[in-house]
């Protein structure tokens, strides 16, 4: 498994919910919480995003952007941020270019069915841009919790 703490944080380009190319370096200067989740619309990551969205205002205390990634394109991002009412970005990464990068893309099993997809996964990423935790294969109950403390210890 791939192990990004201590390491500069995986570069990427990749078209938001409107459309519009965002690079990693854009926040240069901010803590970036990067989470990848595998679909729009469904359970776990509706609450995810949720949670995310709950503690919005929290992260930003301490100078840090949210990022949301899945595979989904990008008119789908714009649904599912409006019919929840996110305040951050989501990313499509439909051709799993950053996906890839992070080591998220990996080998699932479901109902006796194996497939590729995205590894629930979340990177902390410093004002430097060098990781600073990793969470790989992550549970979303008290995900967000743990998160917004590490950004805390961060500061």
């Amino acid at each position: 498994m791939l192990n990004l703490t201590g390491k500069p944080a995986p570069l990427f380009s990749l078209p938001d919910q409107n459309g519009e190319l965002v690079d990693l370096t854009d926040f240069k200067g901010k803590n970036v919480v990067l989470y990848f989740y595998p679909k729009d619309m469904t359970p776990g990551c509706t609450t995810e995003a949720c949670d995310f969205r709950d503690q919005y205002s929290e992260f930003l205390k301490y100078n840090t952007a949210i990022l949301g990634i899945s595979p989904d394109p990008a008119d789908r991002h714009q649904k599912f941020i409006e019919k929840h009412g996110l305040p951050f970005t989501l990313l499509a990464d439909e051709k799993q270019i950053a996906a890839n990068s992070y080591g998220v893309w990996t080998l699932k099993k479901n109902f006796g069915k194996e497939y590729m997809g995205i590894e629930r996964s979340t990177f902390l990423i410093n004002k430097e841009g060098i990781v600073e935790r990793e969470w790989r294969k992550v549970r979303v109950k008290g995900h967000v919790e743990e998160t917004l403390e590490a950004v805390k210890e961060l500061n």
